[in-house]
Order: structure tokens, then C-alpha cells, then sequence
């Protein structure tokens, strides 16, 4: 191994040694030492996310299995700065609920193997890497899942989660035999050179991009979604809906803008009739939710169904756009889970009643979740009416209005559930009403964050176009 090769494997082999580093100290601290590990782990992948921003060496590794190019590098980026946000968020919890079950570390272990298995499947040449990534990212995820072994629903959301992501993984694998079949390689390369629409194509693709559905949450891949984030701790069910979901729909962009370039006709009719049914669905179910976690589940749901607008377009500006529009996804909905993981472990409260008159004991965290519905529904100035803007703008482009008109409409019903969240805070009053709490240092840094993001990425237009020349790939 020499460095050229270390250096093209940056982001996994430091992560690889965080994790080494980590189970050392498990066996080293003792027990009543064990809360140091937080602070241990928030550290060094703090260290680890400031060094990905360093220049990178990009090329190709294992005859073609791994690929690293700068655009990769930077959605590897986006990724760590979400999973760091998390870090911070989730430190509370870990230090009041599990480390005195001494069962810390193995929480940052499963994370961050979860986030290496996402690293290899964003970086797959080949659909044997691409397989072995995707495995990697959702089977620790699955324990996670079921983390809080002491109830019920959170050893049924894991239950729920592994076999979904079972089934999904085995039709997937089913695809892309088919598809190995039709073009005789397994290697994304030669697939794109040789890739016919036949029918044997096309059953392998519908199979193949079912099982990133699933991860994605897209209609009809998404009935797990629901009861796996309710049921799970609100960190992970956060890390499902932003940093997992945005890694598969990082690779399935690659995918069908490169190596699925070919069928581009037929997918582009499928991703126009999905997206229809994801947003419509999405939005509709959560108008009914009072959990806050199913609540901003369904929005997730809803959000995958505006990703698809850039995704069907297949050129440099959709790619540009669904990039950026994750971007802002990231620190959106870590700011909304932020502030319902805060008021859950001072509280216990999860539904959207017990957020009357929250504004007037809690005024802070009342305007974070503000700015991040805000956001998420896509009004100015925040950097998610810029996130969705740029995504209409792409799907006009190609000429499909009535779409753009669709999900417009869909916007307009996003914003009366979010104002619903927003009118609970600010314009209802409760007698009894969430007490004045002051959240911990970990909490606060990463909200902070999230805040600084949603007001400053909409605002400072260059991320947007460094983002679009980094796309000039495709």
C-alpha cells in the first residue's frame, strides 16, 4: 500500500482508525469513566470531518472497484458534517440514558461503520463494491434501530427495519444479476458502453432501483418508514431520514446519470410518476401525524418525492440541484430532529399538542424549529426556498411544467402542515406547557450549526455554484 493509495482512501482509513481508536478506549477507561468516550468520539470525527476538506488525491483503486473524484469527495463531506451535527446532538442522550448501560461506544462503533459502508457504496465502480457498501450501511443501522432495549417499539422498528432492508437488498441483487446478464460485466464502465434498452434491461433496472427506493423512501418503497423512525431513538431516526437517504440518492445519482445513461427514456417516465405519488403521499399522511418523529417522517417521505425533480432531468444542472438541495436538507431536518431529541429527553414529550406555548418557555428553540420548518417548506429567505427553486428551475428546463406545477401544489400543502407545528409554538397557549429548560453545550453547537447553515447557504450563492462546476462530470 503506498501513500497515493492511502491518500485516494482518505475519508475510509481515517474513519477505519477512529474506529479502531475508539474500541481501544472501551477496553482501557473504566467504567466510571466511560461518558469520557463522548467526548473522545465527537473529537476525532470532528478531526476526521475538518481533514476531508483537504485536498485529495482522486483515481481509482482494486482495478476499477474504488473510485475517487473531487465531486465524490465533497458528498462524503456533506455527509460527515451531517453525522458530526448528530454527534453533537445525540451526546446528551448517550450520557444520561446509555452509558451508564455501558453501551457508548458500541453506538459510535455501529454509527461510524454504518457511515464507512456509506463511503464504499458512493465510491462503488463495480456492483460486487456497490453491494458490499450498501450492506455495510444498513445492517449496523438495523441494531441501532432497536438501541433502547427496554422498549417495546424500539425492538419492533428494528425488527422492521432489517427485514425491509432484507427484502430490498435481495431484490436489488436480483437486478443486478439481470443486469450483468445483459451487459456481461459487473463493472460501471463497461455496463454504460454497452447498455441496451431490452427487456431484460429493463426488469433488472426496475429491480435495482427498487432496492434504493427503499433506502430513499420513495412510494411504494416507503411503508416502513413511518413506524421505523417512531419506534427507533431520535438520533437514529434522524440519520435514517438525512444521512442515509442522502447517500443513496448521492449513488443513484451517479447511477442513472452515467451508468444507466442509456435508458434514460424509460427511467425518466418512471422517476416522473414516482415523484407524483411520493409528494402527494408524503404530504397527505402528514397532515394526519401528532408524533413528532411519524410528523417529520411522512415530510421526509415528501421531500425524497422533490429530490426526484432533479434527479430525472440527467444532466449537470439536475445533479447540481439535488446536491445542493441535500445540502440544505442536511441541516434543515438535523434542526427540527434537534429540537425534538431536546425537548424529548428533558421532557419525554413527542407530540406536536405538547408544543403549545412552547415559544412563550423556550423562545430559543421555538424559532430554531421555526427556521427549520421554514425551511423545509421552502420559504425565503432560508436556504430551502433556494434548495427547491433551483430543483423547479432544473425540471422547467427540460420542459416539465406540469410537474413543476404539481410540486408547487404540494408545497403549498407542506407549508399548512409545517404552520400547523409553527401556530402550536407560537399562537396557542397551554396550561400546562413545556417548561423553561437550558439544553446542554453539545446540544446548543449543534443547532448553532444547523441554524448558521439554513441562513447562510441560501444566502452565500457560491456554494451553489462551486457545487455546479464540481458536476461538470456529467
Amino acid at each position: 500500500m503506498d501513500f497515493n493509495m492511502v491518500n485516494i482512501m482518505r475519508h475510509e482509513i481515517i474513519l477505519l482508525v477512529t474506529i479502531l481508536l475508539l474500541v481501544i478506549a472501551e477496553i482501557f477507561i473504566s467504567r466510571p469513566k466511560k461518558s469520557s468516550i463522548i467526548h473522545l468520539a465527537i473529537f476525532l470525527f470532528g478531526l476526521h470531518t475538518l481533514v476531508g476538506f483537504l485536498p485529495m488525491e482522486h483515481g481509482n483503486l482494486f482495478g476499477g472497484m474504488f473510485k475517487s473524484t473531487v465531486l465524490i469527495q465533497f458528498l462524503k463531506n456533506i455527509l460527515n458534517v451531517g453525522v458530526l451535527i448528530l454527534l453533537l446532538q445525540s451526546g446528551d442522550w448517550l450520557k444520561e440514558k446509555i452509558v451508564s448501560q455501558n453501551r457508548g461506544t458500541e453506538f459510535f462503533i455501529l454509527l461510524m461503520s454504518s457511515l464507512l459502508g456509506m463511503y464504499f457504496m458512493i465510491s462503488s465502480g463495480d456492483f460486487l463494491m456497490f453491494y458490499l457498501g450498501i450492506e455495510l450501511s444498513t445492517l449496523p443501522i438495523a441494531a441501532l434501530a432497536a438501541y433502547e432495549t427496554m422498549k417495546r417499539i424500539s425492538s419492533e422498528a428494528g425488527i422492521k427495519l432489517i427485514l425491509s432492508a432484507a427484502m430490498a437488498s435481495g431484490v436489488a441483487l436480483f437486478g443486478m444479476s439481470m443486469l450483468y446478464a445483459t451487459a456481461g460485466s459487473i463493472y460501471f464502465d463497461s455496463i454504460s458502453t454497452v447498455l441496451s434498452v431490452s427487456n431484460l434491461s429493463v426488469l433488472g433496472f426496475v429491480f435495482f432501483f427498487a432496492g434504493l427506493a427503499f433506502k430513499i423512501s420513495l412510494v411504494p418503497f416507503h411503508f416502513w418508514t413511518a413506524d421505523v423512525y417512531e419506534g427507533s431513538p431520535i438520533s437514529i431516526a434522524s440519520y435514517l431520514s438525512v444521512i442515509s437517504k442522502g447517500s443513496a440518492v448521492f449513488i443513484l445519482m451517479i447511477l442513472l446519470f452515467s451508468v444507466m445513461k442509456p435508458m434514460m427514456e424509460i427511467w425518466s417516465k418512471a422517476l416522473y410518476g414516482i415523484a407524483i405519488a411520493t409528494m402527494f403521499i408524503g404530504n397527505l399522511f402528514a397532515l394526519r401525524q401528532q408524533n413528532m418523529k411519524r410528523f417529520l417522517a411522512f415530510s421526509s417521505i415528501a421531500q425524497a418525492g422533490f429530490i426526484l425533480l432533479g434527479l430525472l432531468i440527467g444532466n449537470r444542472l439536475g445533479a447540481a440541484s439535488v446536491i445542493y438541495f441535500v445540502l440544505i436538507y442536511v441541516f434543515s431536518n438535523l434542526a427540527a430532529f434537534g429540537v425534538v431529541q431536546a425537548i424529548s429527553l428533558e421532557t419525554g414529550k413527542e407530540n406536536i399538542s405538547d408544543y403549545e406555548g412552547l415559544y412563550r418557555t423556550n423562545p430559543n428553540l421555538s424559532l430554531v424549529m421555526m427556521l427549520a420548518l421554514f425551511s423545509l417548506a421552502g420559504i425565503p429567505p432560508v436556504a430551502g426556498f433556494f434548495g427547491k427553486f433551483f430543483l423547479f428551475t432544473a425540471a422547467a428546463s427540460e420542459g416539465y411544467y406540469w410537474l413543476v406545477f404539481i410540486a408547487v401544489v404540494n408545497v403549498t400543502i407542506a407549508l399548512y402542515y409545517y404552520l400547523l407545528v409553527v401556530r402550536a409554538m407560537f399562537l396557542r397557549k397551554s396550561e400546562n406547557a413545556i417548561p423553561f429548560f437550558k439544553s446542554k453545550l453539545y446540544m446548543r453547537i449543534g443547532l448553532i450549526i444547523t441554524v448558521i447553515g439554513i441562513l447562510l447557504i441560501g444566502i452565500y450563492s457560491p456554494i451553489y455554484n462551486y457545487i455546479y462546476e464540481l458536476s461538470s462530470i456529467f
